[in-house]
């Protein structure tokens, strides 16, 4: 008879260390080996995905990790067949988690004659079998309602919180949260409220698209240990420029906090050579080489809340338990101490 009394987990290739990372902190959880379902997801010589699982997941509940990451278009159709082979393969239910959503960027028309792709991606995840999501940090909160599937969006915030209060102990009077724009002013707020620190904007003003004319800061930064929150770097153009303006304006120093480390192109080089003195990203996105070299560069594990999520989805609990910090304290015990 089939033991359908644990969740189970496939990955595809996107970020295998993340999916595996996530099945070992749920083994701890649970008391039992938790590892990923036996399959191969490899390409045809013209570049075809093909998905063969090993293992019978006939009336189980399956969770397909899997980052939209670069290549996306190719983890996006990795995703999407896993998730029909699964489904022709008679599971009971197939959860898509989903660390980088990606093609949110791309979430409203900002001119005529464009698309709005995250909705008609959206689309096809549901009309491959996928039947919920468990991601983080949505570029945009609005995309939850683009799916009729129902969507768990965690937050990197309050993991950002424990590890804020670990690494400025003693001198969080000194710390100002920044944020690198007007846009992204709430998720900046919502980690200083958590930590008890002053906010700022960076404004910054274009002539043209992808091309900053002018950069001032909104706040009082003197004298301050000055923290920029987003949720996605990519060349880290922008970044790199609103940490040079904070110091221009007196800041002491210039730390980063972002969800999503996609550091395509030269940001890596950029980074290393800024004003910053450090850039936290999360694993959402598996790091290439050169990130794991760079000295300013630091990692925080998703993996122990990420298993959480699994296992409360899977027992039917809550999920939004996890937007506290207080709930992470013990899941991330022995990484942050108070």
């Amino acid at each position: 008879m089939i033991d359908r009394s644990e969740p189970k987990l496939i990955s595809g290739n996107a970020n295998v260390p993340l999916a595996k990372a996530i099945a070992r902190r749920m083994s701890l959880h649970r008391g039992m080996s938790v590892s990923l379902v036996d399959a191969r997801v490899e390409r045809f010589n013209d570049g075809e995905v093909f998905v063969e699982v090993y293992e019978n997941v006939r009336g189980e509940d399956m969770f397909i990790i899997q980052s939209t990451s670069k290549p996306a278009n190719d983890h996006l159709m990795e995703l999407l067949i896993i998730a029909d082979a699964l489904k022709r393969s008679s599971a009971a239910r197939i959860t898509a988690v989903i660390p980088y959503f990606g093609y949110a960027r791309q979430d409203r028309r900002t001119k005529a004659r464009t698309p709005i792709s995250a909705k008609l991606v959206a689309n096809m995840i549901a009309q491959a079998g996928i039947e919920r999501i468990l991601t983080l940090d949505l570029h945009a909160a609005q995309i939850q309602g683009f799916f009729d599937i129902p969507v768990d969006n965690l937050y990197a915030a309050p993991v950002f919180a424990l590890d804020v209060k670990h690494h400025f102990r003693g001198r969080l009077q000194d710390v100002t949260v920044v944020s690198p724009d007007v846009g992204g002013v709430a998720r900046a707020r919502e980690l200083a409220k958590r930590i008890g620190c002053a906010l700022a904007i960076v404004d910054k003003r274009r002539e043209k698209p992808g091309e900053i004319a002018e950069m001032t800061v909104i706040g009082d930064v003197k004298g301050k240990s000055c923290i920029i929150v987003d949720d996605i770097c990519d060349t880290a153009g922008t970044l790199c420029k609103a940490a040079e303006v904070l110091i221009e304006a007196g800041a002491t120093e210039v730390h980063s906090y972002i969800t999503h480390g996609v550091l395509s192109g030269p940001a890596v080089e950029r980074i290393t050579n800024s004003v910053m003195k450090s850039l936290v990203i999360t694993d959402s996105i598996a790091p290439t080489e050169a990130v794991l070299a760079a000295p300013n560069i630091r990692i925080v594990p998703t993996a122990p809340m990420f298993a959480q999520g699994i296992l409360n989805t899977w027992k039917g609990t809550s999920v939004s338990s996890l937007f506290d910090t207080e709930t992470l304290i013990p899941i991330y015990e022995g990484l942050y101490t108070e």
